[in-house]
């Protein structure tokens, strides 16, 4: 077991090196501590202005320079739980990466998740992780109302994952 500023900086270095996300189990058990000791330290770097973000699959560090590289558009979407694996398909079908999802509620403001979606696998990943743990998506704090954070190569696509969206009733 380290101390808690060689973990942080190793930590890091590994975020940095690493192209896939870590889980919060998968640190634990390489520096030997708790999962809420990593869950602390990701904590911990964030208030220093660090850019972790927080998947369902694990921890990333984010580069501001990959964003200027795609186009990025916030999407309303508004459907029941049943219809989350198609919308999410018909996004990453036609070269969309849901970076997020975001609801509006009236009690606690604004509520997000980063989700970092880039393909089918992903989705199948998300849906039968939420499944197996009996939660509910965030939109069904807000009757199905929510907003999706869609990043892609060009306008063009932006463009039609937009109207396909529209056209299937999202």
């Amino acid at each position: 077991m380290t101390d808690g500023t060689t973990r942080r900086k190793e930590l890091m270095k590994m975020l940095q090196h690493e192209t896939k996300p870590l889980s919060g189990t998968e640190l634990a058990k390489h520096f030997g501590v708790s999962r809420q000791v990593i869950v602390q330290d990701i904590a911990l770097l964030r208030a220093t202005d660090r850019n972790i973000l927080s998947t369902n699959k694990g921890y990333v560090l984010f580069h501001p320079e990959q964003e200027e590289e795609r186009c990025r558009r916030i999407l309303a979407s508004n459907h029941g739980e049943e219809r989350m694996q198609e919308e999410l398909y018909l996004i990453v079908d036609n070269g969309g990466c849901v970076c997020d999802v975001v609801v509006e509620h009236e009690i606690y403001g604004q509520l997000s998740a980063d989700l970092i979606l880039k393909n089918r696998r992903d989705v199948n990943e998300f849906v039968k992780k939420m499944g197996e743990i009996s939660d509910k998506p965030l939109n069904v704090l807000t009757g199905g109302i929510h907003f999706h954070t869609v990043e892609a190569e060009s306008e063009e696509i932006l463009d039609c994952i937009e109207e396909q969206l529209r056209e299937q009733g999202f």
